[in-house]
């Protein structure tokens, strides 16, 4: 195996993996978590609770698919995985401001921690789809044909 294509193989297994992730914690919001994730939808979000956890455990189901089964759009398909990260981070916000237990996060600790993890997954989704070298790569594209 050649060494640029060795360097492609973390990618790759994490980009798979984050998917697994995904389809896996998507189904989980619609069959045995439900009221997990109910406890992570923030009290001033306007639409009901219920509707927040079914729609957000498609919309993870839809881009773990995404990131499994079109490898050739991994990087936009990064880029969104990115942002719904930083979407629902009010949630985790909102856990530990609330002191709701949720997952096992029973504590102000356990739920700050988290709180630690989610910048992970945004960087864990550029990273492993291309999304940000690809990024880097256009910006430095466009300055050398602007000189």
């Amino acid at each position: 195996m050649s060494r640029a294509r060795r360097s492609h193989v973390p990618r790759i297994v994490g980009r798979l993996v984050l998917g697994a992730f995904l389809v896996f914690a998507g189904l989980s919001h619609l069959f045995w978590a439900r009221q997990e994730f109910a406890a992570q939808v923030p009290p001033w979000v306007p639409v009901d609770t219920d509707v927040v956890v079914l729609a957000s455990g498609v919309v993870e189901i839809v881009l773990g698919l995404c990131l499994i089964l079109l490898p050739h759009r991994a990087p936009a398909v990064g880029w969104v995985v990115a942002l719904f990260f930083v979407a629902v981070f009010p949630g985790n916000i909102s856990q530990f401001v609330t002191h709701t237990d949720a997952f096992g996060l029973d504590t102000d600790r356990a739920r700050a921690i988290r709180l630690v993890f989610q910048p992970v997954l945004v960087v864990w989704a550029l990273w492993c789809t291309g999304a940000w070298a690809a990024f880097r790569q256009r910006r430095s594209t466009a300055r050398a044909v602007s000189r």
